[in-house]
């Protein structure tokens, strides 16, 4: 910028030690760069070198104006990247890889509320189980993951992990269905709605019978929770479900949502998550933070 050039003449003529040299470096005449100086001491009523037999060097009041619109630059360096972060903000393009509890419910209003703030940002959101979502982020298909129970693949970078308890969820006709808190093996004595094993939920109900003489034997099984929490709507199943996703169940007819014993299966890990070494553009940096603060409230 041509407002820098003062600056760039001044610190060429006192690395170089002589007005000739830095003309050189700097690809113009001697003559048009003295004339140069010649004008900005002019302006500014004092000199900025002092000349010498075998050269020059600055003055104090050389020194002082090199300090200065060092410190000026600087300033005006920090603006800009300001302007370019705002601009970043409020137009930009995210790409979330999420899990299928959140997808529903948790996302759409994160979403929302972003955009809220920030109209002019787009989004592409890709549902995948708890593998594909983190590989979407490796492969860059995506800028963040928001993941339960992640495999942890090496450069899935995780920057915020939340406890997720787990919650039966049935028709409030269902025998359990009046009941303030249930054990798994008590859900287990009845039909049961399970997600697949490529889905955390499932994964974590797995881990939990490891050491069980119990097995899960669902009567029907769905990629979708849609799916499985619609059917317990036609029949006495329990199916499972994360806290985040309680919002749409509690809008769900006939439904209930009732904690399941942390002694029979401890809380799951939410993960927020992005690839490792790489700098999120400023948009998505900004809603990681934003997700992160939402999921700290559930």
């Amino acid at each position: 910028m041509r407002y820098t050039l003062p600056l760039r003449y001044v610190e060429a003529i006192n690395k170089a030690g002589s007005i000739r040299k830095a003309a050189e470096r700097l690809s113009i005449t001697a003559s048009a760069l003295n004339r140069r100086i010649l004008m900005m001491e002019e302006e500014l009523g004092v000199e900025l070198f002092e000349r010498q037999p075998k050269g020059v060097c600055l003055t104090s009041a050389g020194e002082l104006f090199l300090q200065m619109s060092r410190m000026h630059l600087a300033d005006l360096e920090r603006v800009k990247s300001q302007i370019a972060d705002l601009t970043g903000v409020r137009r930009g393009h995210i790409s979330i890889a999420c899990s299928q509890a959140l997808a529903a419910s948790f996302v759409p209003k994160q979403i929302a509320r972003y955009r809220k703030k920030y109209p002019g940002v787009t989004f592409n959101v890709f549902v995948r189980d708890r593998a594909e979502a983190e590989r979407a982020v490796i492969t860059m298909q995506a800028d963040i993951g928001i993941v339960f129970e992640p495999t942890r693949q090496s450069d899935f970078r995780v920057i915020h992990t939340e406890l997720q308890p787990l919650y039966a969820i049935l028709h409030q006709q269902h025998p359990l269905g009046n009941r303030t808190s249930l054990r798994l093996g008590e859900c287990l004595n009845y039909d049961v709605a399970l997600p697949t094993s490529a889905i955390g939920v499932r994964h974590l109900l797995e881990v939990a019978l490891k050491n069980s003489s119990r097995n899960l034997e669902p009567v029907i099984e769905s990629d979708s929770f849609d799916l499985l929490r619609h059917y317990a709507q036609y029949e006495h199943v329990v199916t499972f479900q994360i806290a985040v996703g309680l919002d749409e169940v509690q809008g769900s007819d006939g439904l209930v949502a009732i904690p399941l014993d942390l002694k029979d299966v401890p809380p799951g890990i939410m993960s927020i998550g992005q690839l490792r070494q790489r700098t999120l553009p400023v948009a998505a940096a900004k809603f990681a933070n934003q997700l992160t603060e939402a999921l700290e409230q559930t």
